[in-house]
């Protein structure tokens, strides 16, 4: 007995440490191809990815450029996130047609909605051109002169590769540089809302369940994909026709349990696995804390405001999920790092990666890299510090200080290009702002700016800081700048921009505002960016080198190079985890879970009437489980990140059966360090989908359009 149980966790541990990791679809097989055969996969590698015929990579477009999405129907129907979807969604919301509110359904595709510069983006086929990117690389003095060859290469391969007239080229790293891999694609631009639930459902529990499990949130929105009379790539034209994709995903409705086999494949955006202890310690301790800080400053603000008023929460709904989105994710990877103590793992791997070092001999290539992380980590401590306070606060929460950075690169073009492309650059600002300010509020901005300023002027190391905010007075310095800076408004905006470049720059140089984003903004390109670039420039060739090492030293481990918004495939199970003592999270929420946490006329935890009536009627037509209750979400061991968001998590035989839009709060380290243990991925089950968009909404024909997968006890459509 104690035999059998031995050897059955050692069978669960050699399961587990088969999950995970971000692969590249186009060299899936052999030891991938096994590992996801043996965890319950029923399709080939071929299947997942072709170049030459139809495979599921032709169903998985990248969204506008940061989400994940994927066919569902022969017409272009597209299914996303809700998130994803949401800037699009508010762009057609006002107050008196508030489609963020009360939701949006296309009931014939001439009702369908454009939108404005939103694309998706197919993979057409992947190829290695790591042999032409090297040329005349390595033998180069200096990591300057090396990654200024690269580009150049890049630049060639790319212009010299044939491909059709209407289809693109991008060349992506690999495994911090030692392998490239060029991508052949098609990109869309003429893109259509279909569908959206309202945000009582398609946001339901908003911030506060963000990142956390169990989840209610039913985080999708479907569009659709036009393409010219040829099925090609086309500028929006009344003309053009639905895309006829190469491949679709049939939709189960079939369901799931826990141990099932699960995929996912997307996009995910950014992964550091590889980083030193070094490297992880200063974001736990250093990095990550003024992060936090100051975008919970700003958030505060903002969501006080948007409670008070309808026409704010419209403006900054999706501006306040962005910044609310890491804000909780940073929190919940400290917190994960911590607990799993990452830092200590990646030492002991650190002390086995130098023993191996020094057992092959190879100190001269490899024997200083961990001595050479640890002086520059400490190096560029401060630096970095200063870059995450300067672009947290300056660049991303603070607008009119973001505004007024964009006006003095624009002094910048004048100063090294001239003033042709200084009007150039003019013209492009002066429309740019014009949707910016739409969505703008200079009282909402005037609280946020007066709590930032007052961080970045106290916390920032001193030595970086301008004149300008040494000694002030936050409340003051706030209230002389909104009272006075003509970009509190787009209006004062152009006339600050109207005329020549001597009398633009003139008008900008007496701006408030702009004096203080001028002043900060020249104290980092002097103060911090070239120190901080300078040892950056030394990690990455330590980092590329380290990673030849590990993939050198270790070559029976699984090594995945990290995410880089290129795509991937991950797999794993359905499963339940053990955040804390005592404390255990089943892997399937159900729309129960929704009532039980219902708020009547609460901004995150309001339910539509008629999903109450649904609910109470237990009308939940084809879409209920064995049981008689209505699925929602699901949980499972798959490897994401950001940018997976709108992936589909498909079964063992390639079938839709979740949409992937979050992860558990306890495995937000998994982009540093994965662990099967605790990290989750967080899906919306397809049945909770399929309901909504036919019961709720009475879409009937969105459901006509799909292929639905139904239990065997039902009729298979």
């Amino acid at each position: 007995m104690k035999f059998l149980k031995l050897l059955l966790v050692l069978v669960v541990f050699q399961v587990q440490a088969q999950q995970g990791g971000m692969w590249i679809p186009s060299l899936l097989k052999g030891t991938n191809e096994k590992e996801m055969k043996a965890l319950g996969m029923k399709i080939s590698a071929d299947a997942i990815y072709s170049a030459n015929n139809s495979s599921l990579k032709d169903a998985v477009p990248h969204f506008d450029g940061g989400c994940t999405a994927e066919m569902i129907s022969p017409k272009g129907l597209l299914l996303t996130n809700h998130h994803c979807g949401y800037d699009n969604i508010q762009s057609h919301s006002t107050v008196e047609n508030d489609y963020l509110t009360n939701g949006f359904w296309a009931y014939k595709m001439e009702d369908e909605l454009p939108n404005k510069d939103l694309t998706v983006t197919f993979i057409i086929k992947i190829e290695d051109v790591t042999t032409k990117i090297f040329e005349g690389v390595l033998n180069l003095p200096t990591e300057s002169d090396k990654q200024k060859r690269i580009q150049q290469n890049i630049a060639a391969v790319s212009k010299s590769f044939q491909k059709e007239a209407w289809q693109d080229v991008m060349i992506r790293a690999f495994y911090d540089g030692n392998q490239y891999l060029l991508f052949v694609t098609e990109n869309f631009k003429d893109v259509r809302l279909v569908g959206a639930p309202p945000s009582s459902i398609g946001k339901f529990g908003s911030d506060t369940d963000n990142w956390v499990w169990p989840r209610h949130t039913g985080d999708f929105s479907l569009f659709r994909v036009y393409a010219d009379k040829n099925n090609r790539p086309a500028e929006y034209s009344k003309d053009n026709v639905p895309y006829q994709p190469k491949h679709f995903f049939p939709v189960s409705a079939k369901g799931i349990q826990e141990n099932d086999f699960t995929m996912v494949m997307g996009y995910p955006g950014r992964t550091q696995e590889y980083l030193p202890s070094f490297a992880v310690e200063q974001i736990v301790n250093d990095l990550n804390p003024a992060k936090i800080e100051i975008r919970d400053a700003a958030l505060k603000v903002q969501d006080g405001f948007m409670r008070k008023d309808n026409a704010i929460k419209i403006q900054y709904a999706s501006k306040y999920a962005g910044v609310a989105n890491y804000w909780k994710k940073w929190i919940g990877e400290t917190k994960g790092l911590k607990k799993s103590n990452a830092v200590a793992i990646k030492q002991d791997f650190e002390k086995k990666f130098q023993e191996r070092v020094n057992k092959a001999g190879k100190q001269e290539e490899y024997g200083t890299i961990l001595a050479d992380f640890e002086k520059n980590y400490k190096d560029i401590r401060e630096y970095a510090i200063a870059r995450d306070y300067f672009t947290e606060v300056v660049l991303r929460n603070s607008e009119i200080l973001s505004f007024g950075y964009r006006l003095y690169q624009l002094e910048q073009v004048y100063n090294t290009r001239g003033e042709q492309a200084f009007n150039d650059r003019k013209n492009n600002l002066i429309s740019g702002f014009e949707g910016l300010y739409k969505d703008y509020s200079a009282q909402v901005d005037e609280k946020v700016f007066e709590q930032l300023i007052n961080l970045y002027a106290t916390k920032s190391p001193k030595q970086f800081l301008p004149e300008s905010l040494n000694n002030i007075n936050a409340s003051t310095l706030t209230t002389n700048i909104f009272s006075s800076s003509k970009l509190t408004n787009y209006n004062g905006l152009k006339e600050v921009l109207n005329g020549d470049a001597k009398s633009v720059l003139d008008k900008l140089n007496q701006d408030p505002a702009y004096q203080l984003v001028k002043s900060i903004a020249e104290s980092y390109q002097k103060n911090v960016a070239p120190k901080s670039d300078e040892i950056n420039l030394k990690n990455i060739a330590l980092q590329r080198t380290y990673m030849k090492g590990i993939m050198e030293f270790f070559p029976n481990d699984r090594i995945f190079p990290d995410a880089n918004s290129t795509l991937r495939v991950t797999y794993g199970k359905v499963k339940g985890y053990k955040p804390s003592d005592a404390v255990y999270y089943e892997p399937i929420s159900y729309l129960d879970g929704v009532i039980e946490k219902y708020v009547p006329g609460d901004y995150e935890f309001d339910v539509p009437k008629k999903l109450i009536d649904l609910y109470n009627a237990k009308d939940y037509g084809r879409y209920a489980d064995k049981n008689g209750k209505m699925p929602l979400g699901f949980i499972a061991t798959n490897h994401t990140t950001g940018g997976n968001s709108g992936s589909p998590a498909l079964d063992a035989n390639g079938n839709l059966i979740g949409l992937n839009f979050d992860r558990v709060w306890e495995g937000t380290m998994s982009d540093i360090y994965y662990s099967p243990e605790i990290c989750r991925n967080i899906m919306v089950d397809t049945r909770y989908i399929l309901f909504v968009i036919d019961k709720f909404a009475g879409a009937k024909n969105l459901i006509e359009e799909m292929t639905i997968v139904y239990p065997k006890s039902q009729k298979t459509k």
